[in-house]
């Protein structure tokens, strides 16, 4: 029986080259990451004082405490 041999030829890639992304530095992710998470907390603890001020303005019980219980997660440290 007859060995088979296999002959690779190389031929030069005619298409469009494409190249890799540079990854992000983990720092840059982080404080990113980071600074956008201030940004959420603040954003959301004023949201809440604003519904606490008006059920207080408005002498709503049932709203204050809603909204009190609500803002116990921004205020436990």
């Amino acid at each position: 029986m007859k060995k088979e041999k296999l002959i690779y030829k190389y031929k030069r890639y005619e298409g469009n080259v494409s190249s890799a992304r540079k990854e992000i530095p983990f720092e840059f992710r982080l404080t990113s990451r980071m600074i956008l998470d201030e940004i959420c907390f603040q954003y959301n603890k004023q949201i809440i004082e604003t519904s606490i001020n008006q059920a207080i303005a408005d002498d709503n019980k049932e709203k204050f405490m809603e909204s009190s219980e609500a803002f116990k997660q921004f205020i436990w440290e």
